[in-house]
Formats: C-alpha cells, structure tokens, sequence
C-alpha cells in the first residue's frame, strides 16, 4: 500500500491481523521493505500486524535530491509520521543496518511511541563511534563508507557492468533472483544517489544526539559481519538503560533477514512477548 506522510508518498508493505500489535520494520542499504519478507510470516502467526516501508530514498514517491534532505533527524521523522498516518500510538520497533540507525534514534528521542526495539547487525550509534576510535579492525571495516561519500564515484564503482558492484556486495542475501530484487530498483534514474545520500548526509553531531535508549532491546549481531566487528557489537549494552539483550549469530552474514529470517523472527517475538 501507500502512505502519505510528511508530503511524501511512501510504498509500505503491510501484512498480518487487523488490529494486531503493530511492528514497524525498517530496511538498511541497498534493500528495502522486502528484505523482511521471510521474517513477517512468524510474525503474523503470532498476531502481530506489520509495517515495513520502503523508506526515503528508495520509495520513489519520497525521493528529494538535496542532500540535507538525507539528515538522520529527516529520516527519524518519517518513522513517526508513518506512525502518525498509519494511526499508530506505538510499536514495536526492528531496524536493520541504516534502520537500526534510524531505529535507535527513534527509541532514543521518541520512547513513547517505541514498545520494544529490535536492532539488527548495526549497533547503538555511540558503541560504533566509540569502536572506530578505539577498534582498527572496525576503522578498516568501515573504509568503504569514504567512497560511498564521494558524488559519482560511488554510483560508477557499484553501477558498472549491470551493477555488477553492487551485486557483488550483496553476496550473502541468496539467490540470482534475491539479488536482483534488490539491486535492479538500485538501478533506476536517481535511486541509487538517494540511498547514498544516507551516507552523504551522515554526521558526527546527529549521531552524537543519539543517547541512551530506555526501551526494552534486543540487538542482534552475526559473526559473519564484514562491516560491524565484535569490538563494536559488545559496546552496544553500555548504551541501553532497560532490560537488554545481546542475540550472536555465528555462521550467518551481514544480511540477517535474508540469511537467517527464522532466527531474526524468533528474536523478535523474543523481545516482544517478555520485554522486561
């Protein structure tokens, strides 16, 4: 379905009971709502209803161009105005990569409308900080983010022959078809600028906002994971104040959802039904 949030028009996939408990899930890059797929039908059987947009960026009806328009507090305040449009006084809460940036700092600033959170592969924002600082395996797992900076550069190093870098890095999510369901919308005039712009618009003073989270959490790391290293991952407790707990998937990749969606779902029902 769509949304109208914000002057946006986001495309949102919906699934599960009407009036179940509501679950709002957000992508990371280069996905989108799809990435969840295999997740939601645990969900569903369990009686939770589920919301997982294709977020700014990549839903072509919220597509801005400027850069600033790619700000993290532009990209906490499409989560809650998705929850404004949809109704929602508050939801449990599941983020992967950028979404679980985006998640944690809507758990931070906007408690009241987060029953639980469930962030996966990418840590709380100040765990990461403090990691790049003190960590030089994760400086050099990060490396990449200094060219997916760089206007052009980026778009040429993962368009390339049929987008055969961006393909590459999606190794892990599965199949030729599951590949393609994500890199061929990245392929599309602009969509792969905007998803960049994430990173373009990046900065140290909207990370820094991000403060302690107060809502039940489950973080949920794999072993496997090319860009976040456990230095990073077992920082992430310091900075939650509420029941907490750290889930580790040894054999599985950086693509959770995609790899390992039982395990992901059975975290999250976890999570959801005893949240203290």
């Amino acid at each position: 379905m769509r949304i109208e949030a914000r002057g946006f028009t986001f495309d949102v996939r919906v699934g599960g009971p009407e009036g179940g408990t509501p679950v709002l899930l957000l992508h990371g890059f280069p996905q989108h709502g799809g990435e969840f797929d295999d997740v939601v039908p645990a969900l569903h059987a369990a009686g939770l209803r589920t919301y997982a947009p294709d977020q700014r960026g990549y839903s072509p009806g919220a597509r801005p161009e400027a850069v600033e328009a790619y700000r993290l507090p532009e990209l906490v305040a499409d989560a809650v105005g998705l929850l404004d449009a949809l109704g929602v006084d508050a939801a449990h809460l599941v983020g992967h990569d950028w979404g679980a940036v985006v998640a944690w700092a809507v758990a931070a600033h906007h408690p009241e409308r987060v029953r639980t959170l469930t962030a996966v592969s990418v840590p709380h924002p100040a765990a990461m900080a403090w990691a790049l600082t003190e960590d030089a395996g994760q400086k050099a797992r990060s490396a990449y983010m200094t060219v997916f900076r760089k206007p052009g550069t980026a778009e040429k190093a993962l368009l390339v022959l049929g987008a055969t870098g961006l393909r590459r890095m999606l190794h892990g999510v599965g199949d030729d078809a599951r590949v393609a369901a994500y890199a061929d919308p990245m392929r599309e005039p602009g969509a792969l600028t905007a998803a960049l712009n994430w990173y373009r618009a990046m900065s140290r003073r909207d990370l820094a906002a991000i403060g302690p989270v107060a809502v039940p959490t489950t973080y949920v790391w794999s072993g496997r994971d090319i860009a976040i290293g456990r230095t990073a991952a077992e920082a992430c407790a310091e900075h939650v104040t509420a029941d907490y707990r750290f889930v580790e998937l040894p054999r599985v990749s950086h693509w959770i959802p995609d790899e390992a969606p039982a395990a992901l779902a059975e975290a999250i029902l976890a999570r959801v039904h005893d949240p203290v």
